[in-house]
């Protein structure tokens, strides 16, 4: 039977349907900046020069990305998501043609990092729009199709950017970030409604400051200890000291603070709590398999990049129908802790298995190691911002999902350090027992694999089981980390599901905001 409100509740369908369109082209703008310049690397170093400088083209974006992500989601709660979103699109395309357009390695690095600024919203931003547009009740499903997306272009962006770097030029790996922009931004300009909330309030200006500023510097730590730098140098150990003084002052201000851009009582939140601390190891042990795996394929195993790359794909199809269904299953049973305390169940067994790879490891095996992978993986992050974004206010939404996102990026950042320092010291401990590998350093192995094709045949063998051996203490530390995951999350309080989206009034009218 037709009612008279039937059209008007299309049409609200119709929109939402069109807006989460918008935002999952978002999202791969987002997830395929953080790869798809990965193979065009030699390219630009080739044409730019700055040989040494070069893992700063990724770093910098990483930083950047990781260290805004709370701002953007703090900004959104109290400005409107509509136009926070508009914004991070905007910053991400200026980003991308000033990349395309960079003359030398260091613009490139500082117009990445604008390019990461405007990344780091665009992931809130897109899982906050959809928590005020949609009930937590029928979160899951939209939140399934985002990990899936992300997913997707996550691993295929290496792929993509080879292809462009081959058939065009190295800038071309930007540029084709503008007609996804474009079109996203005009779909969310035109389709998505102000939604969230909208105070005047002042921004936390000094509270961001000085996260942007503690974050930049436990980042540095991470990335130059241990690889530019020892552990014990004068460097690290000045940035260790910067980063405590600079954490205890954030910790400090946003004690006091009105609006604080990470506000304590809400991390205080059991829910929020055991979500960042799960994110947080779960994205390590993520990162590790994402790192490792094309060092094995291609150290041990003589792939080249791009076979490599498609050898990752049977971790690709797992994740994104682990994400799609259990964001169903949510949808229509209103459960959601049963699949992140089973993701991170499979995440350790995965690592265990990726422990036992070996010289002589079959294709079949590892491909199967990875399903593992991918089915865990796909089942715990949209799970987890499902749950916090459940446990808090409506007008904390954004800030509450940037949290989940700000520990799962500082989680796989502080893993890739630890991860990369137990790899290069057990690698430095059985390189020097190769007959014939005094040359050989750690560090430049690991960034250009295919150095491993100068050696002779009896060197290159003993490398390779050098570096099979190191990554087997590599994932058994993954497996440690996993295991802590899996206790964290049994932990995590399944609130009921509200059936009714935060974002909408008792009149059914979205808050106000633009």
């Amino acid at each position: 039977m037709t009612t008279p409100h039937s059209p008007d509740v299309d049409t609200g369908h119709r929109r939402v349907a069109l807006v989460f369109v918008g935002l999952l082209l978002s999202v791969l703008l987002g997830a395929l900046d953080q790869t798809i310049v990965a193979t065009a690397l030699p390219t630009i170093a080739g044409e730019l020069g700055g040989v040494d400088s070069l893992s700063w083209v990724i770093t910098g974006y990483l930083l950047a990305t990781t260290a805004t992500t709370p701002l953007w989601g703090k900004i959104g709660d109290l400005y409107g998501h509509k136009r926070v979103t508009v914004a991070a699109l905007v910053v991400t395309l200026v980003g991308s043609t000033l990349c395309g357009l960079a003359w030398n390695l260091w613009s490139l690095i500082a117009f990445r990092a604008v390019q990461g600024i405007g990344a780091g919203g665009l992931m809130v931003m897109a899982m906050a729009v959809m928590g005020v547009l949609v009930p937590p009740r029928e979160l899951g499903k939209y939140q399934g199709y985002i990990q899936a997306v992300f997913a997707l272009a996550s691993v295929v962006g290496p792929l993509v950017g080879g292809m462009l770097v081959d058939t065009f030029s190295w800038p071309w790996v930007f540029y084709i970030n503008l007609p996804i922009g474009l079109v996203a931004l005009m779909i969310i300009g035109v389709a998505l409604p102000p939604v969230g909330n909208r105070f005047a309030r002042e921004v936390d200006y000094l509270g961001s400051v000085l996260l942007v500023a503690s974050v930049s510097a436990l980042l540095l730590i991470t990335t130059l200890g241990g690889r530019v730098y020892p552990w014990t140098s004068a460097p690290v150990l000045g940035l260790c000291v910067l980063f405590a003084v600079l954490l205890a002052a954030f910790l400090m201000w946003e004690r006091r603070a009105t609006e604080p851009v990470l506000p304590l009582p809400m991390l205080a939140n059991p829910v929020v709590a055991v979500a960042a601390a799960s994110a947080l190891t779960v994205s390590a042990c993520f990162f590790a398999a994402n790192v490792f795996l094309p060092s094995y394929l291609q150290i041990v195993l003589g792939q080249n990049a791009t076979r490599a790359g498609l050898r990752l794909l049977p971790m690709l199809l797992p994740i994104m129908l682990a994400a799609a269904g259990s964001g169903w299953l949510v949808t229509k049973t209103g459960r959601y802790k049963v699949y992140p305390v089973v993701g991170t169940a499979l995440i350790a067994l995965a690592m265990a298995l990726f422990s036992l790879l070996d010289v002589d490891t079959d294709w079949w095996v590892l491909g199967l190691d990875m399903i593992v992978m991918g089915l865990g993986f796909g089942m715990i992050r949209q799970n987890l911002v499902i749950a916090v974004q459940n446990a808090v206010d409506r007008g904390q939404l954004g800030t509450a999902t940037a949290s989940t996102n700000f520990f799962s990026s500082l989680g796989g950042a502080i893993g890739l350090a630890a991860f990369g320092a137990i790899f290069t010291a057990q690698l430095g401990i059985l390189l020097p027992r190769v007959p014939g590998s005094v040359a050989v350093d750690a560090n430049s192995l690991v960034s250009s694999p295919q150095r491993i094709r100068q050696f002779d045949p009896a060197t290159a063998a003993g490398v390779a089981h050098a570096v099979a051996g190191s990554l087997h203490v590599v994932f058994l530390a993954a497996f440690g980390v996993a295991v802590a995951s899996v206790v964290i999350v049994l932990f995590l309080k399944e609130l009921p599901l509200r059936g009714n989206a935060p974002g909408r009034g008792a009149d059914g009218g979205r808050d106000a905001g633009r």
